[in-house]
Parts: structure tokens; C-alpha cells; sequence
């Protein structure tokens, strides 16, 4: 949306005589702006809210001068991205400093978000629309001779999450900001965040994600907040009380970066920890002598926070990974006492002592179950500590957790060996085994007699290995459990935790998920958000549900063009970055098919390959038919380990290679896979897609946040009903999506029955010729048994029935072909979809979250900036 400039080199703009045209006339004249670029220019970011032009570009220089201590003779465009970083960053830390003032002054309840991932991408450019400086940063690069946008990529994404989950906390934050809510991220400051993707010869390959390597110009370290974190030892029980001691000691230390509400001055926290060896670490070895291998140990604390487990709706028990998680909670229940126990800005001396009021100031979110120790961790701290009585401190816990369950996927569930757990945390062990006690207690005087409910609720599952069911500590530990799509709060409540529901339905919540429109319009799509601006207005940017007075225009011709218009843009766009970046020929009037998500089962891209296959060979049976051209985009993570899912995306790249190069295809059909996924790389294909991929078998996805950017970019969704899926038809019309597939209720019947992948392999001819080219080697002619575990799971073991959807889908994919051969037609449903996509915002989800849950009432003050002087 931004014009790509010419440049020059950077340097301090010459002062001009008032008879010159300024830089923005003479650009003018050079290119006339259209009406469309002005508008885009102006609609929605606004003039400037802040500072001016001349002001950024002094910034930029003094930061380039003495933050990077550089000149334009030798600095480099990172320096520059740098540069202006600091400069952006400047106009946050008044903001910030004021809003933690605030909070001080006023001592509302705070919200903690505790979550073992935030995948906030980059942040530069959030920055700047959230303080609505977007346009001046633009103009006063430009006068510099640089282009913002060229900078803007230079910066790295924080990848500090797999996907849906990790990113859904990012948008938390943002809207938590956005809606003045006194709200804290925490997490772990992982040294390396997920992995970055490569694919060599077809097969994914993993290569660290170094972000931090040339710094991180957003955060601030705060040593003086470091805190210490126990592992292992043993429990004393004394006349005193419980003690753990001879425990080993791992520092955490802060880095704090702002959050920034949109265009209200209200700058939040997010709070990562790192590990930190103490200076005592290892002092034994240190005293018979060896020195160095003391020194060299301190790598074994500070792995803690080296790098982020690939591994999404799946658990992987190892040690390190729930040390991971006891050292974000045992952290960041000291920070939020600390912050309790002492409300003056600045004070470290605590002027509460007593906690029963805890539950009233304080409300702990718990992002699935990662963060689930906070339960046993409050509790330690209230009975071992602060000396609180059992009942008491189990009521105060109960009252400040809250639960947010994310996954119905058995795999998922984390389930910790007690042997395991007794070594890292023997007290936790412990109160765990207290709590469930007393648990089991109730249960049994609810239930007399029924041993095996005893069995099914208990948070330590017996067996061969003996098992902590954190799902169920969390439930337990809770007085709010949500869902995140009405579905699968439905699933939860009927499947996943039915004996926890009938005992306490009143615990059971849903909250849909939903996006930031922060991110993903404004700053992804500022075509879009500016055709929607000269509509509405722009007030859709903090109340998305506005959106819906776009149902007047759907029959507006010039509405109509203008939507259309933006999407070709983006399409181009999109186009000529994959050519520059893949060097593919992409056809930009094509439809652009696009699935991009976690490479998993349940997800099933598997079943898009077998539609581009059929696709293909009906194609090539016969050449001279219609066919309307595709450019099918497939991208995605695999987790290291998933030996499935690195055979999928090696079956994509197959497919990708022998249709591609096939003449008789032509450019009708191609295949691309999109290397290393991301939230920047998400930034630009959304907005360029124009068919989203949501096919996930029935009651597997719990909610998918992809969906909502997609519906909200102007892309029509082909999906099976599950997760937000399901609102997304009820508010948009399902007639305006393109549904198919089996329901919930049908995927039940068909696991009662017995799910016969051979019978749908014999009746239907075209699956059957896809599944035998698998097998012969058509697509992998060098190594024609490639595809051998494929085949094989797909006709024996596929837990999420592929064949069962797959004739229905391909009647649903010929509907989409007969709706993109009328644009008008296909473009007036996007626009149903755009009208009906306001539910889908995280400010409507945390909105629900604050008043149902946290007890708290967003506020739509504007606080006063730092160059106006407090009330």
C-alpha cells in the first residue's frame, strides 16, 4: 500500500527555501498520486498523532549517531532499521512509564496472562499504527532517502511460539492494551525461538532461530527485579512448618517490552524471563579445584530458557521442559506478591499484608495447561510461607485461577511422571497429592461407591508409569474452565472433562477466540482498511463489529470494484514477492487456494494433495476443458520428531514438482510450498488469498485463529464445521462459505461403525487412481516407494478420516471453481464475509474474558500523553 520509493542515499535533509515545493509536492509532481493511494494515505492512520516529520528524522539521526554509534559512510540498512526502532521506541517509554503510574495511583486489579509462548512477530510497524505515527515515519524515512518498507523487513520475528496458541497471546495483549485493562504477559525469553524452516530436495530441514543475534532494540533487562527459582532438594516437615531445602538455584531475570493499546496511550508489559546461573553455582567443584568446569556448568541453569519446544498439541515429557514451566511460574508468582504486597510506584516495602483481598486485586490466566504449577506454586507460597491455613489458601487459589483449555487431541494432554516430578519438585509433589486427596474426598461423599468416577477424576492416574493429569490439577485449581469456540466448549463440557462438568457445571465457559484487527487489517492490509474507512469510517479499527453497516454496500457497484481492486493489488504484490523469493512464474489472475497452518494430521493437508492430484489428472485426461487456474499454496511447520508430517510436506513439494513442470498444464495448476511460515510471511499471503483452507475433521480443531484473518482479508473459507468454523457460517450465512463434510455427530457414527478407509478406496475411482500413483512412485519417480507410510496410514491407520470427506469435498471445490468464474458474484460474498467478521475480534474475546472471568470493566479512557502534564 505504501508507493516504493526511489532512493538516495541517507542523510540529513538540506533545509529548502519556502518558495520550494516540499518533498511530498515534488513527489507529486513527479507521480501523481491516485485517489486510491491518497486515501490509504490518509484514511486510516490519520495524520500524525505524534511528533513531526523533522522531529523523527532528528531522532533517527542522533540514534544512529549515539545508540549505534555510526555514520552514513558505514552504517548498513540494519543500522537503520535500528535507528528508527529507537526512534519509534522513544515515543512508547513516556507512555509506558505513565501507564505503570497509573496503575500504581489507582490500584485496579490486575490481569496476569500466563503462557509458556507469545509469538508476537515483529513489532516495529504494530508500533507505529498503535501510536498512529505511520504516515510521519513513512515521510520522514523518505526525506532520508530510504524506504520504510525495505526497512521493515529487516527486522526479525520474536517467534517465541508454534502457532495458533502462541499467537493468539499476542493478540490477547494487544487488545488487553487496547481496552485499558492493567494486564501483564508473561513468559520465557527463549533464547531460540521455533525453528527456521528449510526444504532441501523436498524434505524439511531445521535451522536455529537466532533472533536475538544483532539484539532486540524493544526490550529492557531489569536486573534489579532478578528473582531466584528452586529446583530438586528435599522436604522438612518441621514444628515451624514444611521446609524445602538443599535446593539448586537457577536466577530469573526480567527483559520487560511494551505493549501499546491502539491510539490510547496505554502502554502494558510483557514480561519474559531468562535463566541466569547465580554466582555461587557449583561452588563445590569450584573448591577442590576446578574452576573452569564450575564455569562451564552455569550452562546447565541457563538452558532453561535456551529454546522453545517445536511442538504443538503435542507433549513431550521431558525434564526440561517442565522445568521450563516450574521456572515461569515460581517467577512469576514472586513478581505478582511482590506487586500485591507493595502498591507504590517505586516501593518495594509492602503495605499489604494480609490475603484474602489476593483474589480481588489479582486474576492468573492460565494459557492451557503449561502454567498449570501455578496452582501447587500459590499454594506453597500461602501455606509454606505466608503461613495461611489449608482451606483458606485453596479457597484464595481457586479464585485467582482461571483455565483456558486449547486442545481435545489426547496427545496433547500433559501428563507428568510422578518419579520425574518428585525429583524436580518434591514439595509440589506433595500439595498435588494433597489437593487431589481432598478432591477425591468430595467426589467420593458426592458420589458414594462409584470407584470408577474415583478413578476417572483423579489427578494422579495409576498405572505402569504413575501420571499427573494437569489437565485435571488445572480443572481442580480453577473457578473458571473455557473452551475457545462454542463447539468445543461443547466438547469439553460433553467429552473431555464430563464427570468435572456434571459435578460443577457452573466452572464451564466459552470464550471464542479471536484476532487483533490491529495486525491483521490495519497494518496487513491498509488497501483494504482504507476502502472500508471512506465506507464506515474508521471506528471498525476498535469495535469491529462496525463492519456489519458494510452489508449496505453489497450491492454497490463502485464498493464491489474497489474490493475486488485491493485484492488484485495484494495478489500482485504477493505474486512478485514469491517470484523474487522462490522464482516461480506465478498467474496473479488465478485463484490464489491457500492452507497454511501447523503441518499436522488433523489439519489434513493431506487431503488438499489428493484434491490438486485429482485436479491434475482431470487435467491431463482431457487438456482442451475449462479448467479455472489455481495457484494452490500449502505452508507450514512440521515439529521435528512427526515423521508423518515431514512425509506430508515431502509429498507436497513432490506433487509441486511434477505439475509444475507438466506443459500440459500449463499455468492452469501449480503447486508452491511456502518455506518457513511465520507471522511476517502470514502478514503478506493473507491479504492475497482468495480461497482460505479449513479442513480439519470434525471436532479435532478447537478453534483455528487463521480462519478469522482469512474471513477478515477478504477470503472465501472452504471448511469442515468445526471450531470457529461453525460461527463463522452462523454469522456470516453458511451459504456464504463453502461448508462440507462430516459433522461432529456424523465422525462419532462413523467410529461406532468402524472406519473402513478400503471401501471408499474401491468405490471411488478418481481417490483410487490418486492413492495408486502414491503407491507406484509417479510422484517420486527416483524413489518410487517414498510415499509407502502415507499410503499406508491413509488406507489403515487414519484417525481423521480423509477418505471419508474426500468425495465431498471435491463436490465442494467444483462449487468454489463455478463462483470464481462470476467475480461479482464471488466478490459480494466477500463482502458478506468482511460485514460479518466483527465477532472475530480479541477485543470482543477479552471484553468476555475481563467481565465473565477476570471481574474486571475495560475502560475506554485516554490516558494523557507524556507532553501534557498529569491530572
Amino acid at each position: 500500500a505504501r508507493s516504493t520509493r526511489p532512493r538516495a542515499s541517507p542523510e540529513r535533509a538540506e533545509p529548502r527555501a519556502p518558495s520550494e515545493p516540499g518533498p511530498a509536492a515534488s513527489r507529486a509532481m513527479a507521480a501523481p498520486r491516485s485517489a486510491s493511494e491518497q486515501r490509504k494515505q490518509i484514511s486510516v492512520r490519520g495524520i500524525a498523532g505524534l511528533g513531526d516529520v523533522a522531529e523523527v528524522r532528528k531522532s533517527f539521526n542522533r540514534h544512529l549517531h549515539f545508540t549505534l554509534v555510526k555514520d552514513r559512510n558505514v552504517a548498513t540498512p540494519r543500522d537503520y532499521f535500528f535507528a528508527l526502532a529507537h526512534a519509534v521506541r522513544d515515543h512508547l517509554v513516556g507512555r509506558w512509564i505513565r501507564t505503570q503510574q497509573r496503575y500504581y495511583e489507582r490500584d485496579p486489579k490486575r490481569i496476569y496472562y500466563l503462557s509458556l509462548e507469545f509469538y508476537m512477530g515483529r513489532t516495529l510497524q504494530n508500533t507505529m499504527v498503535n501510536l498512529g505515527m505511520q504516515n510521519v515515519c513513512d515521510e520522514a524515512i523518505y526525506q532520508l532517502g530510504l524506504d520504510l518498507e525495505e526497512l521493515e523487513e529487516i527486522e526479525e520475528d520474536a517467534g517465541l511460539g508454534n502457532g495458533g496458541l502462541g499467537r493468539l497471546a499476542a493478540c490477547f495483549l494487544d487488545s488487553m492494551a487496547t481496552l485499558g485493562l492493567a494486564a501483564y504477559g508473561y513468559g520465557i525469553r527463549y533464547e531460540f525461538g521455533i525453528f527456521n524452516q528449510k526444504v532441501v530436495d523436498g524434505w524439511q530441514v531445521e535451522e536455529a532461530d537466532d533472533w536475538l543475534r544483532y539484539g532486540n532494540p524493544w526490550e529492557k533487562a531489569r536486573p534489579e527485579y532478578m528473582l531466584p527459582v528452586h529446583f530438586y532438594g528435599r522436604v522438612e516437615h518441621t514444628a515451624e512448618g514444611v521446609k524445602w531445602i538443599d535446593t539448586q538455584v537457577v536466577l530469573a531475570m526480567p527483559y520487560d517490552t511494551p505493549v501499546p493499546g491502539y491510539k490510547n496511550n496505554t502502554v502494558n508489559t510483557m514480561r519474559l524471563w531468562s535463566a541466569k546461573a547465580p554466582n555461587d553455582f557449583n561452588l563445590q567443584e569450584f573448591n577442590v579445584g576446578d574452576y573452569i568446569e564450575a564455569v562451564l556448568d552455569r550452562n546447565l541453569a541457563e538452558n532453561i530458557s535456551r529454546v522453545l519446544y517445536p511442538n504443538d498439541n503435542f507433549f513431550e515429557g521431558k525434564e526440561l521442559r517442565l522445568k521450563q514451566e516450574y521456572f515461569v511460574v515460581a517467577a512469576t508468582l514472586q513478581d505478582i506478591i511482590r506487586r500485591f504486597k507493595s502498591s507504590n510506584f517505586g516501593s518495594r516495602d509492602p503495605v499489604r499484608t494480609c490475603f484474602e483481598t489476593f483474589p480481588d486485586k489479582v486474576a492468573i490466566q492460565l494459557n492451557d495447561t503449561h502454567p498449570a504449577l501455578s496452582i501447587p506454586e500459590l499454594m506453597r507460597i500461602l501455606v509454606d510461607v505466608e503461613k495461611m491455613e489449608w482451606e483458606k489458601a485453596w479457597e484464595v487459589t481457586k479464585r485467582t485461577c482461571a483455565y483456558t483449555n486449547h486442545t481435545v487431541l489426547p496427545e496433547a494432554l500433559e501428563r507428568w511422571p510422578v518419579s520425574m516430578f518428585e525429583k524436580l519438585l518434591p514439595r509440589h509433589l506433595e500439595i498435588v497429592y494433597t489437593i487431589n486427596q481432598r478432591h477425591l474426598d468430595h467426589v467420593a461423599a458426592l458420589y458414594p461407591g462409584d470407584l470408577d468416577r474415583l478413578r476417572r477424576m483423579s489427578v494422579i492416574e495409576e498405572g505402569d508409569c504413575k501420571r499427573i493429569n494437569m489437565a485435571h490439577l488445572c480443572v481442580i485449581g480453577s473457578h473458571a474452565v473455557n473452551g475457545v469456540a462454542r463447539i468445543h466448549s461443547e466438547i469439553v463440557k460433553n467429552s473431555v472433562f464430563k464427570d468435572f462438568y456434571e459435578m460443577e457445571p457452573e466452572k464451564f465457559q466459552n470464550k471464542t477466540n479471536g484476532i487483533t484487527p490491529r495486525r491483521w487489517l490495519l497494518l496487513c492490509n491498509p488497501g483494504l482498511a482504507g476502502v472500508i474507512a471512506e465506507k464506515i469510517g474508521e471506528d471498525f479499527v476498535t469495535d469491529l463489529s462496525q463492519l456489519k453497516k458494510l452489508l449496505d454496500f453489497v450491492d454497490d457497484e463502485v464498493f464491489i470494484r474497489d474490493v475486488a481492486k485491493v485484492k488484485q493489488e495484494n495478489k500482485l504484490k504477493f505474486s512478485a514477492y514469491l517470484e523474487e523469493k522462490y522464482k516461480v512464474k506465478i498467474n496473479p489472475s488465478s485463484m490464489f487456494d491457500v492452507h497454511v497452518k501447523r503441518i499436522h494430521e488433523y489439519k489434513r493437508q493431506l487431503l488438499n494433495c489428493l484434491h490438486i492430484i485429482t485436479l491434475y489428472n482431470r487435467m491431463r485426461k482431457d487438456p482442451s476443458k475449462s479448467f479455472v487456474p489455481r495457484t494452490v499454496m500449502i505452508g507450514g511447520k512440521a515439529a521435528p520428531g512427526y515423521h508423518m508430517a515431514k512425509m506430508i510436506i515431502k509429498l507436497i513439494t513432490s506433487i509441486g514438482d511434477v505439475v509444475n513442470n507438466d506443459p500440459y498444464v500449463g499455468d492452469r495448476l501449480k503447486v508452491i510450498f511456502l518455506e518457513n511460515y511465520r507471522v511476517s510471511f502470514a502478514e503478506k499471503v493473507i491479504p492475497a488469498a482468495d480461497l482460505s483452507q479449513q479442513i480439519s475433521t470434525a471436532g479435532t480443531e478447537a478453534s483455528g485463529t487463521g480462519n478469522m484473518k482469512f474471513m477478515l482479508n477478504g477470503a472465501l473459507t472452504i471448511g469442515t464445521m468445526d471450531g470457529a468454523n461453525v460461527e463463522m457460517a452462523e454469522e456470516a450465512g453458511e451459504e456464504n462459505l463453502f461448508i462440507f463434510g462430516m459433522r461432529v455427530e456424523d465422525v462419532e457414527a462413523l467410529d461406532k461403525q468402524g472406519y473402513n478407509a478400503r471401501e471408499y478406496y474401491e468405490r471411488l475411482p478418481e481417490l483410487r487412481q490418486a492413492i495408486d500413483q502414491l503407491s507406484s512412485g509417479f510422484f517420486s519417480p527416483r524413489d518410487p516407494g517414498c510415499f509407502r507410510d502415507v499410503v499406508n496410514m491413509l488406507l489403515n491407520h487414519d484417525r481423521f478420516k480423509v477418505f471419508a470427506d474426500y468425495q465431498a469435498y471435491m463436490e465442494c471445490q467444483g462449487r468454489v471453481d463455478q463462483l470464481y468464474r462470476k467475480p461479482r458474484e464471488w466478490t459480494k460474498k466477500v463482502i458478506k464475509n468482511i460485514a460479518s467478521s466483527g465477532k472475530f475480534s480479541s477485543d470482543r474475546t477479552i471484553t468476555e474474558y475481563a467481565r465473565e472471568i477476570w471481574g474486571v470493566a475495560p475502560s475506554a479512557v485516554t490516558i494523557p500523553p507524556p507532553n501534557i502534564p498529569r491530572e
